[in-house]
């Protein structure tokens, strides 16, 4: 899933800024770049159930729900901010004790 992430940029889709993957979910705050949300999204989410279905072999099964929960950021909005709230989700789920403790993160600010 996180090469998928790294696609989606390398392709050009988006500009990934913060993500962490839960265990049944992803926070991903990123910047459109040359194609719709829904694009990014299916791509995104098309390619890593492809590749965690070959990995786990339980094709036929669903990875993810359908449709998508999303927020757009405003340009008064401190995106740092955002990005630190996207990233302690484990913390605040109980996971870890430490963010550091928590191997699924990334923010471009580090």
């Amino acid at each position: 899933m996180v090469q998928e992430l790294r696609n989606a940029d390398a392709r050009g889709d988006s500009r990934t800024l913060a993500w962490v993957l839960m265990p049944d979910h992803l926070h991903w705050l990123f910047e459109l770049q040359a194609v719709s949300l829904s694009t990014v999204v299916g791509r995104f989410k098309q390619a890593s159930a492809r590749n965690v279905k070959g990995l786990l072999e339980c094709k036929g099964q669903r990875l993810w729900q359908p449709g998508f929960h999303d927020r757009a950021v405003r340009k008064e909005e401190d995106i740092r901010a955002i990005a630190r709230y996207v990233v302690a989700n484990p913390l605040r789920a109980g996971l870890v004790k430490r963010l550091g403790d928590y191997p699924h993160w990334d923010a471009v600010w580090l």
